[in-house]
């Protein structure tokens, strides 16, 4: 269900719901107004274009998402990502990843991936944002400091080279940028200005002393991109051909894995604060639709926006009403301010990024984890810092996603226990047991059967030195087998029947018994070897020792 109709249901379209939705939603689009502009310059596109981004998104994620407080549009985790595919495949290959992306994420929701993603382990997560936040911050100390380009397209390439023309800083460009940044820092804490936004405060202020002194060298959107156009934008489709989906495809996969991540996180973070359920996969689906047309009207990729949905449910939004008036502030402004944004200097864009990198880094989380959490832990999550700032995001996500998964196998296998019972620790824990037949042994498999709990199983037979004439093992805690574990069944009990050995197996639960009887372990076993107690198992041992005697 999507979230608007969800909202309808729960009555927060009736009119005493209405006012505290367009407040908020009045707030978050003044939040927005900066930030849409400074994450589209960042990005390699030009302001207007992250105006269009936010106003699509924003309506559309309100109207077909999964969770009924989530603003979107463009955010900070994209940067990165989307500044390369502008760079080498230009602003039109750019929306045409960003579409096939919105595809991506549409046929994710319909498969009902949304559960899968958001498991993603909080140290990948915290590794990849904390290595983004370090690459935006880098990345605007150009129009912070008022530095010449520089080149180098690897992150220690820029770095290196920006410390060289860092002497070459420009006063005027310095003195705008600093006073942005601290009026960003300190507004919330002034008590007249609190309820106002910091980076309006920032932009509105920066661009006055811009209009009214025209400081010489200091970079503006007019300057740099010849303002923003008044109006809404058409509708053009990007030249999309097979040779640019092939060249794409790659890009655009990383787009929609990052927007479903970012997506879902927010959706949880929102869940939290307001006390609201969201359905992952119609979130996915409405990111989806955001990512599709978005483009068509002149935008780019768009997700859930963490900082900007946290501030709706601050000041009471509940409903996709809030999210809704937050587009329609944003396409007034376009229509009606759109000439006074020649004057706003970049500086104070590039300021307000950097508290923006501050945040996303989550630096005290960072640390704390770098304390606190287990070994494996804290090398997944510096692995995947490193490899997102010296390497690619896609590899850092994909080799700490794999990482986690092969530390958290390790730690299943290590947790399957494969013990031998005899008759003192049975009667402990069943009561009265029979006597084990002469020649029995009893073994209990204790958690999830699968490859990585096999060499246990494996190590666990050796150790009985010489060979029983009959073994039980006993399944009943096993919640489940994968064929890999089926096939080491069926391999031990073949080389325990050749040696005279009877196996029986016992206790298993439904899912597991067909499990077995579709691998073959029941023929295997041979006829009547498989039974549903343990009590059944030993009288069948008694049965097998009566016959070969």
């Amino acid at each position: 269900m999507t979230a608007l109709r969800e909202a309808w249901r729960a009555g927060l379209f009736r009119r005493g719901n209405w006012l505290p939705n367009i407040v908020s939603g009045l707030i978050v689009g003044v939040v927005a107004l900066p930030l849409a502009m400074a994450f589209a310059i960042a990005s390699g596109a030009r302001p207007a274009q992250g105006l269009y981004t936010a106003i699509i998104a924003g309506l559309l994620v309100s109207a077909c998402g999964g969770s009924r407080v989530q603003i979107a549009g463009p955010t900070g985790a994209f940067i990165v990502i989307l500044s390369g595919i502008t760079a080498r495949h230009g602003i039109e290959g750019l929306q045409i990843a960003t579409l096939m992306a919105g595809i991506m994420l549409l046929a994710m929701g319909l498969a009902r991936l949304g559960v899968v993603i958001k498991y993603i382990p909080a140290p990948v997560i915290v590794g990849f944002t904390t290595g983004i936040a370090v690459i935006i911050w880098v990345g605007q100390w150009r129009d912070f400091f008022g530095l010449p380009a520089v080149p180098g397209e690897h992150f220690h390439d820029k770095v290196w080279h920006l410390l060289q023309v860092l002497p070459q800083w420009h006063p005027a460009t310095t003195g705008i940028a600093l006073l942005s940044l601290a009026l960003v820092v300190a507004t919330p804490h002034i008590a007249p200005l609190r309820r106002v936004p910091g980076p309006l405060v920032a932009l509105v202020v920066a661009t006055a002393l811009q209009a009214a002194f025209g400081f010489d060298g200091v970079a503006t959107i007019g300057s740099a991109f010849g303002g923003i156009s008044r109006g809404l934008p058409a509708f053009a489709l990007p030249e999309v051909t097979p040779a640019r989906v092939v060249e794409l495809i790659g890009p655009a996969f990383t787009i929609a894995m990052l927007g479903a991540i970012e997506s879902l996180l927010s959706a949880v973070v929102a869940d939290g604060m307001a006390g609201t359920r969201h359905d992952s996969n119609q979130e996915l689906i409405g990111q989806g639709i955001a990512n599709i047309v978005a483009p068509l009207f002149g935008g780019f990729a768009a997700t859930g926006a963490i900082a900007r949905t946290a501030t709706n449910i601050r000041n009471g939004g509940n409903s996709p009403l809030a999210g809704i008036t937050h587009a329609v502030v944003l396409m007034l402004v376009l229509v009606l301010l759109a000439p006074l944004a020649a004057s706003v200097p970049l500086a104070a864009l590039a300021a307000i990024l950097f508290v923006v990198a501050y945040n996303m880094s989550e630096v005290r989380h960072f640390a704390a984890m770098v304390v606190r959490a287990p070994r494996a832990d804290v090398a997944i999550l510096l692995i995947t810092f490193v490899l997102t700032v010296f390497a690619d995001l896609v590899v850092a996500v994909n080799i700490g996603v794999i990482l986690a998964m092969m530390q958290f196998l390790r730690r299943m296998a290590a947790s399957v226990e494969i013990a031998r019972q005899d008759h003192g620790a049975l009667g402990r824990e069943l009561g009265a047991v029979p006597a084990l037949p002469p020649g029995t042994l009893v073994y209990a498999i204790e958690g999830p059967f699968f490859f990585g709990a096999v060499e246990n199983f494996e190590r666990a037979l050796v150790q009985t030195h010489t060979d029983p004439r009959c073994l039980v093992i006993r399944l009943r805690r096993v919640p489940f087998m994968d064929i890999t574990g089926l096939q080491t069944l069926i391999e031990v009990v073949g080389k325990l029947r050749r040696r005279g050995v009877a196996v029986v197996l016992c206790e298993a639960n439904a899912r597991v018994r067909g499990k077995l009887a579709r691998a073959g372990v029941m023929s295997a076993l041979g006829e009547g070897n498989y039974v549903d107690s343990l009590e059944a198992a030993l009288e069948r041992c008694r049965v097998l020792r009566a016959a070969a005697a």
